[in-house]
């Protein structure tokens, strides 16, 4: 389905994803646009490949993703996840002309039928969200029913590379190292999925972690993973790469259970921090959540420091 917007003078088309290029579309849009604002108005290209990532295992992106275009170029677009969540990313000279209200009414309208159809899966809050200093996302939310919510707020975190990088340090008999390819694609799924098994996102099987490793902007070599002497993948790290912006984020990060305590995902991250610095990056971010103090610590720990915070906002059925 297409439709048009118009706003003054301007008109944006709209449309539904439809392949791969739109992918990399969407990426440029964001190193784009933060390359004329800051670090922080606009998610890493990192946050964009998890998320449509997530779409693909469980949903459709020809239906849960929509694209606003001026002319040929792509000006903005929203994205429909599971619990559900709504995300959007307009280019800073298109921003609050009406692409995001058309895009707030797209999901909405969507959110519905699909309660009507399977209102158990879809029977969660309504969940956005936005930087804490950007006040006009926040209003645009609140004006839509949006409320602060807490349990999935972030805090941002930055490590400059010019600084030192500790030497990586393991156990004995373990290796850190990039993920081998197809023969260890179900070992290294299978490490994703005990980490976050209480979560949706967990909910990965082996072919979709192969579809993952053929995304445009994945880079096996920043698919970091520390393999005990038993062959186990028992932490990992996947590093992504703005090369516009030359900053690198981490995510998702995680270790099994049984393997954590020895020293292995900050070996990972120390080892991704160093590849990101050989590929030309000169910062690297990481979020987690604001009530996970382990991880802030372990993060700190290999220099990142906190400066800023995303906030969770939601609304009720």
């Amino acid at each position: 389905m297409n439709s048009k917007l118009y706003h003054a003078t301007r008109s944006f088309t709209s449309r539904f994803y439809e392949t791969e290029h739109d992918l990399q579309q969407m990426q440029g849009l964001l190193m784009e646009a933060r390359s004329r604002t800051d670090d922080w108005h606009y998610a890493h290209v990192g946050e964009l490949l998890f998320g449509f990532f997530m779409v693909t295992c469980h949903l459709n992106p020809k239906e849960y993703i929509r694209l606003w275009h001026d002319d040929n170029k792509l000006v903005g677009y929203a994205i429909l996840g599971e619990d559900p969540s709504f995300d959007f990313q307009v280019l800073p000279e298109y921003e609050w002309c009406g692409i995001e209200t058309e895009a707030m009414l797209w999901a909405e309208t969507r959110i519905a039928e699909l309660r009507k159809h399977n209102a158990k899966q879809w029977s969660g809050n309504f969940m956005s969200g936005a930087r804490q200093d950007n006040a006009k996302r926040i209003a645009f939310l609140e004006k839509h029913g949006f409320r602060l919510g807490g349990e999935f707020s972030e805090v941002n975190m930055l490590r400059s590379l010019d600084e030192p990088i500790s030497e990586v340090v393991i156990p004995a008999g373990c290796q850190v190292r990039s993920i081998v390819g197809a023969s260890e694609i179900s070992n290294r799924a299978e490490a994703y999925r005990e980490v976050w098994h209480s979560w949706t996102v967990g909910n990965v099987s082996d072919d979709d972690y192969a579809y993952f490793m053929r995304l445009p902007g994945y880079h096996r070599n920043l698919d970091v993973v520390a393999v005990a002497p038993d062959g186990v993948i028992a932490a990992y790290v996947n590093g992504w790469i703005d090369t516009l912006n030359q900053i690198g984020d981490f995510g998702p990060v995680g270790a099994r259970l049984a393997y954590r305590r020895q020293g292995l995902t900050r070996a990972v991250l120390l080892e991704c921090l160093r590849r990101m610095q050989a590929r030309g990056m000169n910062r690297v971010c990481v979020s987690t959540g604001v009530s996970n103090t382990p991880a802030m610590r372990l993060y700190e720990s290999v220099g990142f420091k906190i400066v800023n915070k995303y906030l969770e906002y939601v609304k009720t059925e």
